[in-house]
């Protein structure tokens, strides 16, 4: 048996505990199972059992078989001189203390049945979500108790991503947001590559061109590589956007020109393709100076998506790239876009931005946003849905989304609370 799976039974209890006693018949208690050590090391420190009515506190190791002890190498480590109990399934040796002779009490630790059984039948089965089926009988407390940890998770991995760029961009915030607005303007297929696009440039050459709305546009465009044909049978304006980012290459001499191909459209609708999300980006720079200031200062939902309610140039509402015309309709950001805008990068700004200045009302703000604004339609919201558990805003979507990322299709069950309570569920019936 795997010893993550001994590890876990140990410290939630999941094991026969009426008559404890070593293999030498020690009476012993279980007062504290001890704090789980992921690093090298005794799996567990500042544990404390009762033995003979004498309290020890030290470490705890646990192996399948009492032979692993000295197949892992640990009668010469020293680190393992201050085990109190070494628990085992299988008593095949007695084992002894690092540098002495003096033994160590062991005990055999009984596994129910049902609960293999379940830990089995939960990590076994080919299905992102194993246990569907049994979560309806999880009670809605404990449900909502995962859901708010799942979320704080989420945030705090998105925070440590922003302070990733922070470092990376001398500590400027406005930096930080842009290329964090960037990667989510590429609406997933294409993240990696907006985000690589902002790295390679920079908002203070934006900054600099704002007042002129084809030259933002060239810029963005013209990084990508969009720009890259030849002029001659191009529409006037694709032949404009070109001159403009060559004059602007000659004055930022740094700017190198990022390959298209990075760039996908397959499978995009013509509302999410990279031309449009592109100068949809323009359009937001150049009609907003402070834009980050701006957002922090923002009270509702509603007003952080005015910031963000602006169209392309006019060219634009008539086609979604230089090839091919469309028909009349601006391109702007629409409703569900622009939810997905303040759920993936404003309310993670807004958390980070708190998190780190120690002002918890921004934080605190945030996620507020999240319960203000709806849950996320995908698959993973209706597959949670199936088994009785609702999106009811989109904080919950978001958790929902961390624990089928993080938990589920990793097969992490033993580190789930819905995990832990269905087999807490099997052992106490």
């Amino acid at each position: 048996m795997k010893e993550i799976f001994l590890q876990y039974i140990w410290k939630y209890r999941l094991y026969e505990a009426v008559d404890l006693q070593t293999t030498k018949g020690i009476r012993l208690e279980v007062l504290d199972p001890g704090i789980q050590n992921r690093d090298s090391g005794p799996d567990f420190f500042n544990a404390k059992i009762k033995m003979n009515g004498t309290v020890w506190a030290g470490s705890v190791e646990i192996h399948d078989r009492a032979s692993d002890w000295r197949k892992h190498g640990h009668p010469d480590d020293a680190t393992y001189g201050n085990v109190i109990l070494h628990v085992v399934l299988e008593d095949d040796m007695e084992v002894e203390r690092p540098g002495t002779h003096e033994m160590i009490p062991q005990m055999v630790m009984v596994v129910p049945d049902r609960v293999v059984a379940n830990v089995e039948w939960l990590l076994s089965r080919d299905r992102n979500l194993a246990c569907l089926e049994r979560l309806p009988a999880i009670e809605p407390v404990y449900r909502t108790e995962w859901l708010d940890a799942l979320l704080s998770e989420r945030l705090e991995r998105k925070t440590q991503d922003i302070f990733k760029w922070l470092g990376q961009k001398q500590q400027d915030w406005n930096e930080a947001f842009y290329i964090l607005l960037c990667r989510n303007f590429g609406f997933g297929v294409n993240g990696d590559a907006f985000e690589r696009l902002a790295r390679s440039l920079p908002l203070k050459c934006i900054q600099k061109q704002r007042n002129s709305i084809s030259q933002v546009e060239a810029l963005f465009l013209g990084q990508a590589g969009l720009l890259h044909e030849e002029a001659e049978g191009q529409h006037h304006y694709y032949r404009l956007l070109q001159q403009e980012y060559e004059f602007l290459r000659h004055k930022y001499d740094f700017l190198v020109p990022l390959e298209p191909h990075l760039f996908r459209n397959l499978r995009l609708r013509p509302n999410a393709t990279p031309h449009v999300k592109l100068v949809q980006l323009a359009a937001i720079f150049s009609q907003r100076e402070h834009l980050l200031s701006a957002v922090l200062q923002a009270r509702t939902p509603r007003e952080i998506k005015d910031l963000f309610r602006v169209s392309a140039s006019d060219f634009w509402d008539t086609h979604y790239n230089f090839k091919y015309p469309s028909i009349f309709r601006k391109k702007s950001l629409g409703e569900n876009a622009l939810n997905i805008l303040l759920i993936n990068s404003v309310v993670p700004m807004m958390f980070a931005y708190g998190h780190a200045h120690h002002q918890p009302e921004y934080s605190e703000r945030a996620l507020k946003l999240l319960e203000r604004i709806p849950a996320e339609k995908n698959t993973i919201v209706q597959l949670f849905q199936q088994a009785g558990i609702e999106a009811k805003h989109a904080g919950d979507s978001q958790a929902l989304i961390q624990l089928m990322r993080n938990y589920c299709e990793l097969k992490k069950c033993l580190f789930c609370r819905f995990g832990y309570q269905l087999l807490r569920k099997e052992f106490n019936e």
